[in-house]
């Protein structure tokens, strides 16, 4: 089965670390706007990919034999002191040195894949950084007044509410974004797609702001599966219901519909206000427990790859 996850970050992390159990032939489309930390210092000195979220991807795909769980190891390890690398994730410098060597970001990333033993790719929603603003309420006097806000960093840990998201092209010129041809191929050939968990408004929708991509998720004829966050996220969600995800999903992509929509039973007080915002995209609702014990806010990898092939069951059975 060919599985696509796009996203970014830890939500990421937890979509792949579950489909790793279901399948071994997955693509991770990641996000590439992140402009903080080490990937923001390294976008804005050397004009690359933020490396961060990739990093993260490879990481947790790299082979689980002693040698791969070394290499994951070392390339997740960060710098620390004072000094000018400080902070770095060795993961990140090491894709920076095969960016300048090679110059091809999918080549720099597959041959990392072959370095780490991944099984499958990862692949950048773009070849190209792409910067982010927000149309943000909740920060003047008048709450319903509208203040821009530009940049990833600044857009996730804002105090107001975000209303909308934009995405445009690192050229000053406020292009759209140009999807990677690989990545959108992968959509397209692809068995299940999974959008989620992960940061609503910096990781998960921008996947729809670029247009070549947007138009893949909806054609595409895989199983597309929304993976809801277990909590909200301070600032960017906060006080959002599960339901609200959806609508707000929706309202970036009207065109887009889903097969399933995958959440904790715990994390929903109202399973049927979700139901009915789930049935307007054209999907099914699946609760179950799928969170961390120790961590609430953690999906649990095995848990979520059970509900992720209980879903896809489903879909089987309908085919038959």
């Amino acid at each position: 089965m060919r599985a696509v996850a796009l996203g970014g970050g830890h939500g990421l992390q937890a979509s792949l670390a579950a489909l790793r159990q279901v399948t071994s032939d997955i693509t991770a489309v990641v996000t590439v706007a992140d402009d903080g930390g080490s990937s923001g210092r390294l976008r804005r000195e050397l004009g690359m990919l933020p490396p961060g979220d990739l990093r993260k991807a490879l990481a947790v795909l790299s082979t689980a034999d002693d040698s791969g769980r070394l290499w994951s190891q070392v390339f997740e390890h960060r710098f620390g002191g004072n000094g000018a690398l400080a902070g770095h994730a060795v993961g990140n410098l090491l894709l920076a040195g095969l960016l300048d060597v090679l110059g091809d970001p999918v080549a720099v990333l597959d041959e990392t894949c072959r370095l780490l033993g991944v099984q499958g790719r990862v692949l950048p929603m773009s070849a190209a950084p792409v910067d982010m603003e927000a149309d943000v309420v909740g920060l003047e006097e008048d709450r319903r007044a509208i203040r821009t806000i530009r940049g990833q960093v600044a857009i996730a840990s804002t105090p107001g509410r975000v209303k909308e998201i934009r995405l445009f092209a690192t050229n000053g010129q406020r292009e759209k974004p140009i999807a990677t041809p690989e990545a959108v191929r992968a959509v397209f050939d692809a068995d299940v797609v999974l959008l989620g968990p992960g940061s609503w408004f910096t990781s998960v929708l921008p996947h729809l702001m670029v247009p070549e991509l947007r138009e893949a998720l909806v054609a595409t004829q895989a199983h597309r599966i929304v993976v809801l966050n277990l909590v909200p996220q301070p600032g960017e969600t906060a006080g959002f219901s599960p339901e609200q995800h959806l609508d707000v999903l929706s309202q970036h992509a009207p065109q887009l519909r889903v097969d399933a929509v995958l959440a904790d039973a715990d994390s929903v007080p109202t399973p049927d206000r979700l139901r009915a915002a789930a049935a307007e995209l054209g999907a099914q609702t699946l609760l179950d427990q799928v969170a961390t014990p120790t961590e609430p806010g953690r999906h649990e990898p095995g848990a979520l790859a059970a509900c992720l092939a209980a879903a896809l069951e489903r879909r089987m059975d309908w085919w038959r």
